[in-house]
């Protein structure tokens, strides 16, 4: 994958549903947290969360109660697999996710790269009676190298 401009770990800056009547929701919040990384091998992963999440109240991550895995659950979205780069759009084929229904199902994004940013945004999608799009837009994450003596 020579000359792959998604290779490399990008950070959240923004994540939002746009619907048809012009409506903006954001369902991780306005400072939601997250991460994308594509490596040279064809494989990405992403991560995304609710900023000042709530802990558990024993801090064990098997023994918390049905409502506190809910909404650890709810305020989270994880998935990773394989990626393909097409002409507008790159290709996550979902190998293992957070939520279940998407383990084995395919999910575009349309992309654009705007200098040191990653803009993806989902074909339309039905939610309720709405039709809307996702827009997330992702800053290269820039490494400090340790110095070598």
């Amino acid at each position: 994958m020579a000359d792959n401009e998604f290779i490399g770990s990008w950070r959240l800056v923004s994540s939002e549903i746009r619907v048809s009547d012009g409506y903006v929701s954001y369902p991780y919040g306005q400072d939601a947290v997250g991460y994308i990384m594509y490596a040279a091998d064809g494989y990405m992963s992403v991560q995304i969360m609710k900023a000042n999440r709530s802990n558990f109240a024993n801090g064990g991550i098997l023994t918390g109660s049905k409502e506190e895995h809910a909404m650890a659950s709810e305020s989270y979205l994880a998935y990773c697999g394989k990626y393909e780069i097409q002409v507008n759009k790159v290709i996550h084929y979902i190998e293992a996710s957070l939520f279940p229904n998407w383990v084995g199902t395919v999910q575009e994004r349309f992309f654009e790269f705007k200098g040191d940013r990653l803009v993806l945004s989902t074909p339309p999608m039905v939610s309720g009676d709405k039709q809307g799009t996702a827009h997330l837009i992702w800053e290269r994450v820039k490494t400090d190298l340790m110095p070598t003596d």
